[in-house]
C-alpha cells in the first residue's frame, strides 16, 4: 500500500474528490437512493485503509469497514453539514476501530510509549545531536523503495493510537487540521502537537532503516 506524507509529497488536487463526496452527501440527505452505491465506492477503500492501519489486521479492518458503512447509513440523517461528511464518516470509523481493538484477538497486549520511536540523541563535539540519516544518499533502488514503504506502514501501525489516528487522518486521508480535531474531539493545538511528534517518530523509524541500508551498501 502506498502511504505518503502530505508534507513530503505532492498529491493530486483533492478538490474534485471532496466536491464529489459533498455532492453525494447532499444527494443522500435529499433522499436520492441512487447515490448510495457511488457513496460506498468513494468511501469503502478509504475506510478500509484507515481501519487496516489502525487495527493492524485485515480481518478486523474488513469488519470495521462494514460496521462503519452500516452505521453511516443508519445515522445519515444526523449529518448536519454535508461539507463535513468526510470528517463525520471517519469519526464513526475511529469509534468502530477503538471498539474492535478492545475486543480483537489480534490486539496488542501493551502499547509502547511514543518515546520508544522518537529520534535518539548521540554524543557529539560540543554537546548532543540528533542522529538523522542522509536521505540524499538514498539510491534509486526499487527494492529499497519497497522496503521503505513496508517500514513506513509498520511504523504507523506501531504508533500509540492517539498519535496514529492523527497521522492517518492528516497525512494519509488528508483531512484538514480542523476536520481532524472535530473527528477526534480534541483541540487544534493537540492535533498539531500529536502530529508533530508522530512525524518525528516515523522519521526516526525510516532513518534507522536507511542508516542500516547505507551501512550495507558501503560494505558492498
Amino acid at each position: 500500500m502506498d502511504v505518503c506524507f502530505a508534507s513530503a509529497c505532492k498529491p493530486m488536487p483533492a478538490d474534485s474528490i471532496k466536491s464529489r463526496e459533498v455532492l453525494l452527501a447532499e444527494a443522500l440527505l435529499a433522499g436520492d437512493s441512487g447515490a448510495f452505491d457511488e457513496f460506498v465506492e468513494v468511501f469503502r477503500s478509504k475506510i478500509f485503509q484507515y481501519s487496516l492501519m489502525t487495527c493492524g489486521h485485515r480481518e478486523d479492518a474488513e469488519e470495521v469497514a462494514q460496521d462503519t458503512l452500516l452505521k453511516v447509513f443508519e445515522n445519515f440523517a444526523q449529518l448536519q453539514d454535508p461539507r463535513h461528511v468526510k470528517a463525520w464518516v471517519f469519526r464513526i470509523a475511529k469509534n468502530a476501530c477503538l471498539l474492535k481493538r478492545r475486543k480483537s484477538v489480534f490486539a496488542p497486549k501493551t502499547e509502547l510509549s511514543l518515546e520508544d520511536y522518537l529520534p535518539q540523541l548521540e554524543e557529539a563535539r560540543g554537546g548532543l545531536r540528533m542522529q538523522i540519516a542522509d536521505w540524499s544518499m538514498v539510491p534509486d533502488n526499487q527494492l529499497l523503495q519497497a522496503q521503505l514503504k513496508q517500514v513506513l506502514s509498520g511504523a504507523i501501525r506501531e504508533l500509540p493510537e492517539i498519535y496514529r489516528s492523527v497521522l492517518l487522518l492528516r497525512d494519509v486521508e488528508e483531512l484538514t487540521t480542523e476536520e481532524t480535531a472535530q473527528t477526534l474531539k480534541v483541540s487544534l493545538d493537540v492535533v498539531k502537537t500529536r502530529l508533530h511528534r508522530a512525524r518525528l517518530a516515523i522519521r526516526q523509524k525510516l532513518d534507522r532503516h536507511l542508516l542500516d541500508a547505507s551501512k550495507s551498501l558501503s560494505r558492498q
